[in-house]
């Protein structure tokens, strides 16, 4: 009985004790959960307000862009509006104006017409009046030819020969004297100038090709070059503009094109492909447009060491590269930079000779054959086209001029540009600076020898000194000496109006008369 009452003594105390700490754990959730609600709602009020103070902050901003926005259309309106106020005024005073022409145009017309009406009038009796001298004209021309026994026609004719050979042969003898007596004051000093500035000037002779011949090394490389089916080869003659020749020369490659500077940019582009060993199209395409750039750039660098070597300063970047192109250009075999220095410096020397301004004749003389390497394709002759693109670039008036002059396409007025023109034929004409092909050359001197033999009275003609002088015997019997200076003016003439030749053509008419007698 006691072990019963402390079995159920003790679940007794069990239950409640489970009771008593139900009821303090109950006690301690609701605590926290209260303490988790409070906080929750602390930063919820956190939150709410940040969000209503950002929403206020994106309504000021969208409130100032709106206020701004209507303030630019405002000041639009009222812009488009002052202009609109403005055309109307401007169209309003232009039709005044064209009233008050036309009403200017009605009063002159009617006076013209007025003026047109007077002139026919006095037109009618002008031609009457004309009517009666022709017919007193005539009247008297029928009188006279029967007083004279011949036509009128025939006088005419006799007078006219008469008169122009006694015209032929005083302009001859005129012409001898006048240039007689230059030669006597100009030719020491000319001749002065001109030796000095030659001798002050020595230039290397150069010839450029239109081939260049490239070493590949093996002909291993040749095939890579070609390709697969010629692929390689064709990619780059497309982005080079050369053509590729592949013969039997053992190693070689020939790279042929007119154009020098394309030709430079394939000899480079191969030295690189052939160099690094991997050639395919896409690489060749980058290493051609990598090789142009640097060759742009060496061109530019080139024509300002140019400009800095013969002291030229100010000129113009764009025409700086053109001089620098020079470099990659012949004219009859003669480098065109190598020309271009030749002749500047020549210029450089006459001008200081003659006392002009040397400094500006250097100049013109550089820039003369500008016109030969612009990028332009253009039929106009290249000294028109380099005058105008010196123009273009702020060249002073007679520097363009003697540049447009140098083969007179113009007309000269500065004292620049004969020197120019001079010293061009000068650096053109020296032994060794261009070459020229036989059949050219041949041709050439004959047609000089025709123009002479087609002169009446001229026996023989003979071209010597290359071509530089002509050597003309006449038939003493039918030409004096009087007319022997009219031919070597006339063939002079001639050569200069249909032939082409670099300097000057000496031509020197001979007459002999020889008397022969045999003693017995």
């Amino acid at each position: 009985m006691d072990t019963i009452s402390l079995i159920g003594a003790l679940i007794g105390g069990v239950v409640v004790g489970g009771i008593v700490v139900y009821v303090l754990l109950n006690k301690v959730l609701n605590s926290k959960k209260n303490s988790i609600l409070a906080e929750a709602e602390k930063e919820a009020e956190i939150v709410k307000k940040e969000k209503i103070f950002q929403a206020k902050e994106k309504f000021q901003n969208l409130k100032e862009k709106h206020e701004d926005e209507v303030s630019r259309r405002k000041d639009s309106l009222m812009e488009l509006e002052k202009r609109v106020k403005d055309y109307e005024q401007k169209n309003k005073q232009n039709f005044e104006d064209l009233k008050a022409k036309d009403k200017a145009f009605r009063l002159e017309q009617k006076e013209h017409l007025n003026s047109v009406k007077q002139v026919e009038e006095q037109l009618e009796k002008l031609q009457k009046r004309e009517k009666d001298l022709n017919i007193k004209q005539q009247e008297a021309i029928q009188t006279l030819e029967k007083v004279a026994g011949i036509s009128q026609q025939e006088a005419k004719n006799q007078l006219v020969e008469l008169l122009k050979d006694e015209a032929r042969t005083e302009a001859a003898l005129s012409v001898q004297h006048i240039m007689d007596e230059a030669k006597l004051t100009a030719s020491t000093e000319a001749k002065k100038v001109v030796i000095t500035a030659i001798q002050r000037v020595a230039t290397e002779h150069s010839i450029e090709n239109s081939v260049s011949n490239f070493q590949v090394g093996s002909d291993e490389n040749k095939g890579k070059i070609i390709g697969r089916e010629g692929r390689n080869i064709r990619s780059f003659e497309a982005a080079t503009g050369v053509e590729l020749i592949v013969d039997d020369t053992p190693e070689t490659i020939t790279i042929s094109c007119f154009d020098s500077v394309r030709r430079e940019i394939a000899r480079l582009a191969l030295h690189q492909l052939v160099s690094d060993g991997r050639i395919h199209p896409e690489r060749i395409e980058r290493v051609v447009e990598k090789v142009t750039k640097d060759l742009e750039e060496e061109i530019f660098e080139t024509g300002k060491r140019t400009c800095v070597d013969l002291g030229i300063h100010g000129l113009a970047p764009e025409l700086i590269r053109y001089v620098g192109r020079m470099r990659y250009r012949s004219s009859y075999g003669q480098n065109l930079l190598q020309h271009s220095r030749e002749v500047a410096n020549l210029c450089a020397i006459m001008a200081a000779e003659l006392g002009l301004n040397a400094k500006k004749a250097k100049r013109a003389g550089l820039l003369h054959d500008i016109g030969k390497v612009l990028d332009t394709e253009s039929e106009t002759p290249h000294a028109i086209l380099g005058m105008q693109w010196a123009e273009k670039y702020g060249e002073p008036a007679d520097i363009c001029n003697a540049i447009g002059a140098h083969h007179d396409e113009i007309e000269m007025t500065s004292l620049l540009s004969p020197i120019v023109q001079v010293c061009d034929a000068i650096s053109g004409a020296r032994p060794g600076a261009r070459r020229e092909v036989m059949e050219s050359y041949i041709k050439r001197i004959k047609d000089l020898e025709r123009i002479a033999s087609d002169i009446n009275g001229v026996a023989k003609a003979y071209a010597i000194q290359a071509g530089r002088e002509l050597r003309v015997m006449v038939d003493c019997d039918k030409i004096d000496d009087a007319k022997a200076t009219q031919i070597s003016f006339e063939i002079s003439q001639k050569i200069q109006n249909e032939m082409t030749y670099p300097g000057q053509v000496k031509v020197t008419v001979i007459r002999e008369m020889r008397a022969v007698s045999t003693a017995h």
